[in-house]
Formats: C-alpha cells, structure tokens, sequence
C-alpha cells in the first residue's frame, strides 16, 4: 500500500483463497474500510465470485440504509397494488427496527441476495455476531426463506421505477465530477497528482509561508578534504567509496554538536533540542522528494555514515523505507553538487531549525603571496543555510557556518 512517503506491506492473517481482486494495482484514493479483494474459505468457492462487483461488496450499513429507500416510493407509485404496499411495510420496518450494522462475510452477502434473503432476519454465529455462509444455508434449511421473499416484489418493482430517473440524475453528476477531457490538439497534459507529491506541495507551501527563514552562505576550501578522500578511497582497496557528500555530513554533525541551538526544532509551545545528530539527506525519486535519515552522525565514522546513505537512498528510490527512517531527525542538507548547481535557496523542513544547501566544487584564483604569480587555483565549494528565525538567530547560524567550514577545512578535526 502506498502512502504520501514510502510504499508498505501488509500481510493478510487468514488463510484462504483469493476469488477476486477488488482494487487492482494502481488504484488511489482509497476510503478506509474500502474492499479490495474477497478471500473465501473453500477452494470450490471461488467461481461463485467470477462477476462480484464493489457494489455487492459494500459495507452492510449502505445495504441496510440502500433497502429501505426503494420501499418507501412505493406508496408514490399511484399503479401499486394494495398488495405490495402491504408487502412493503414489513420490509421497511424490519430494516429500521434493526438500526445497528450488519456484519456478514462477502460469501453470505451473495449468497442472501441470490436468495433473496434479508440480512437483518438472519441471526450471526461468527465473531461480534458475524453472518457467515454457515449461517446462511441454516436459514434456508429452517424454511424461513419464503417469509424473507414477501418483500422481494415490491423491493423490486420500487427500484424498477426509480430506475428511469435515477440514470439521468446520475449521469449529470458524473459529467459534473468528471474533468473535460483536453482537445486532441491541446499542447499540454494533464498529470494526476500522486500522494507524495501532494504532501510535498503542503508541507513546503506551509514551511515558506509560515516559518521565518533566513540565509546565510559561505565559501569553503576543499583542498584539503580532496586530499583526504583521495587517500582513504585508495587505502580502502575497493572495499568502501568515500563521497564528498560523506564528509559534508560528518562535519554538519560535528557542527551541530558544537553549536546545539541548530540542532533543534520548533515545537509550538516549546523549541525541543536535540542531544544527537539524526541528518535528514534529500534524496529525488522519480515519485518526489524524500529525506531518509541517517541516525546519529556525530557518533558514527565516515565509512558507516557511507554505507548508511548508500543503502538509504537505495530503498528510497524503491519505496522501500519504512516510516520510523524518514520520519523526524533534527537538521536536514540537501546536496545539488552533482548537477553543476553553485548554490540554491533551499525550504526548511519542518519542524526542523535549520536545511543546509549544497553546491558543487570549482576551481577558483585566489590571491597567494607566497606564490610567484601572486595567485594560485584552489577548490571551492558555495553551501547555504536556510534558518528558522524562532529557533535560531542570525548569530547562531552564523556560529554553526563557521564551525562547519573550519572542519571541512581541516578535515583531520572529524576524527576527534
């Protein structure tokens, strides 16, 4: 089952046999409490349920209010015969009388109306009173049946009429909720909306629209962390990878550890701070945007948060993760370095304090004294911070810039 941010699986407790398949892959908004296939309990069942419909399917508190309806037009109809007014009343009042819900299992529902029997007349021996199909051939078998099959006729006759006018009324409000289809010659296509991507049109239009960002950028040397990655990524002998990424993470949580006030969140009442580093990483997907979690940077050593980012944004992009490992953390980056992007604005993610923005590395010419030419190239990296005003001010963000660049800058730090 997908949700807004993962896709989950839910496994059935009951044994049985699948006779039809209600909703079908890639049916959306679903109701709670909406059918999505019948499970029967015997194999020679399944035949019964070849054309079973989510009309028949229904909940048994629609079926009971749907009874009475057709009932009460009969006295309209001015043709009816005493009779069947007569034959109606009992109907009517046998439905109302019943006022609760009908449990009954999807079998005894085909069954009853095969037969023309009324749920409400048929007493449950399954659990919470359930009818089930046990229930259903004891009925039969009592007789009780022809009683039950009185009120067919006029059940019938009622929605029969009703029938002509219902159509139209139904077809006008089926034009009314169906979008007009775009001209074959329109130069556009309309795309429906998935879930996650409705939750990321909410979430980001409240962040930008009610939380007080600030930004502060800052310009880092990656000489030196070039360097190093260089040197571990050849000692490792193909057993890990290093990525710059990797590095930016580790010094973002020692950051956060040193200056702890970005390392919180905004809470309503109250800010909460947060006593470890669990880094949210954006991660694209071809559903949208998602930010697994890697848990407790500042404890964890480049190589594992390494691994734990590859297998993150693995599953991500499968629909994999399960909600606890994309769901909180205290500060979030959000890395576009590898599209050529130099720097970009990003939107807090809420509650979170803080989003660090990512852009790549280039060379640049910067004045060297110590050079003959007077200048040298060095490698340079442009991150941003987007900061939440209510929980940290500019000072504060400025403090956490500071600290994340003299850990890139020198990387040897990361390992204290």
């Amino acid at each position: 089952i997908e949700t807004d941010k993962a896709q989950m699986d839910f496994e059935f407790q009951e044994e049985g046999y699948l006779a039809k398949i209600i909703a079908p892959t890639g049916t959306k908004d679903l109701k709670i409490d909406s059918p999505v296939a019948i499970v029967v309990e015997n194999e020679s069942d399944i035949a019964a349920f070849a054309d079973f419909t989510v009309d028949q399917a229904g909940s048994d508190s629609g079926s009971a209010a749907a009874e009475p309806a057709p009932a009460a037009e009969a006295p309209q109809q001015p043709a009816q015969p005493a009779q069947t007014e007569a034959a109606a009343k009992p109907a009517v009042s046998s439905a109302a009388d019943s006022g609760s819900r009908i449990f009954a299992s999807p079998l005894a529902k085909a069954m009853a109306k095969e037969k023309g029997i009324d749920l409400a007349q048929v007493s449950g021996s399954g659990p919470r009173g359930r009818i089930v199909k046990a229930d259903i051939e004891s009925f039969i078998a009592s007789g009780a049946t022809k009683a039950a099959a009185v009120a067919t006729p006029a059940a019938k006759a009622a929605p029969a009429a009703a029938a002509p006018a219902a159509k139209p009324a139904a077809a006008a409000a089926a034009a009314k909720a169906a979008p007009a289809a775009p001209a074959a010659s329109a130069g556009f296509t309309d795309i429906p909306l998935t879930n996650m991507r409705k939750v990321i049109a909410a979430r980001l239009t409240e962040a930008k629209s009610t939380v007080p960002h600030y930004y502060l950028t800052q310009n880092i040397n990656m000489d030196n962390i070039n360097k190093l990655r260089k040197s571990l990524n050849t000692a490792a002998n193909g057993t890990y990878k290093l990525s710059v990424n990797d590095f930016v993470i580790k010094a973002a949580a020692c950051a956060l550890r040193e200056v702890p006030e970005v390392n919180s969140s905004w809470q309503g009442e109250f800010i909460r701070q947060h006593h470890h580093a669990d880094i949210a990483v954006a991660v694209a997907t071809p559903a949208g945007l998602i930010t697994p979690i890697v848990k407790t940077c500042d404890a964890k050593g480049l190589r594992t948060i390494s691994e734990d980012v590859r297998d993150l944004a693995a599953r991500a992009r499968a629909n994999k993760l399960k909600p606890e490992e994309f769901q909180g953390g205290s500060f979030t980056i959000s890395n576009l370095g590898m599209y050529g992007i130099t720097s970009f604005s990003a939107i807090i993610n809420p509650p979170h304090a803080a989003i660090l923005s990512v852009g790549t590395t280039e060379s640049r010419l910067v004045l060297d004294e110590s050079s003959e030419k007077g200048f040298k190239s060095v490698e340079v990296m442009s991150v941003q911070l987007s900061a939440d005003h209510r929980v940290a001010d500019g000072a504060v963000g400025a403090q956490f810039l500071k600290a994340f660049k003299g850990y890139l800058e020198n990387p040897l730090t990361l390992m204290l």
